[in-house]
């Protein structure tokens, strides 16, 4: 980067990433893991399934939130050098980076319901539902604090846990208006031109 510029992408983007194909391999996976009987039965894999995603999705959105608000609290302001990642580059290379995780949690979850019917898919569904969760908490705090949140992207190479891992110093502050997303990581919604 020119000038000791850093490149940054969003907080809220990186932990939205992982929702989506979380989500949807869960529901997949219970999908087609309903179908064999397994072990416990079709109504006991449901009931435990079910229970294993509002867990998930619980433990998912409340996990480091201390260490999320620590680090916006210490927010620098991003210089004028810093290059802002664009959400598409920042979801693509999340997604490039974890996708022999997904895969293999997937491939667990299928397994999983010989045994317990659709309750490791539940259980993925949940984890993505959590995400879905902490980045629209994010979101909040962004509009409130006014100023959206930034993450080295230097530090998100090392797999610390993510943009609230240990690797993380601290974050970058911009204000609302910078990014081609919105507060919380979704697409920023334009008006449009009549």
């Amino acid at each position: 980067m020119a000038r000791g510029g850093q490149g940054l992408a969003r907080v809220a983007v990186v932990v939205r990433a992982g929702a989506a194909p979380l989500w949807w391999s869960g529901v997949v996976a219970a999908g087609i893991g309903v179908l064999p009987p397994g072990v416990t039965g079709r109504r006991i894999g449901v009931l435990a399934g079910a229970a294993l995603y509002l867990v998930a999705a619980v433990v998912v959105a409340l996990a480091r939130r201390k260490r999320y608000d620590a680090l916006a609290r210490g927010a620098a302001r991003a210089g004028r050098y810093d290059v802002l990642q664009d959400r598409a580059v920042t979801v693509r290379n999340w997604r490039r980076g974890h996708r022999w995780w997904l895969l293999s949690a997937f491939a667990v979850a299928l397994g999983a319901s010989f045994a317990v019917p659709a309750a490791g898919g539940m259980l993925l569904a949940g984890a993505g539902t959590g995400l879905r969760l902490k980045a629209a908490w994010l979101g909040r705090r962004e509009r409130a604090g006014e100023e959206l949140l930034w993450v080295r992207v230097d530090w998100l190479d090392r797999r610390c846990g993510g943009p609230a891992g240990r690797a993380v110093k601290g974050l970058r502050a911009t204000g609302v208006a910078a990014g081609d997303a919105s507060p919380g990581g979704a697409r920023r919604r334009t008006a449009a031109l009549v």
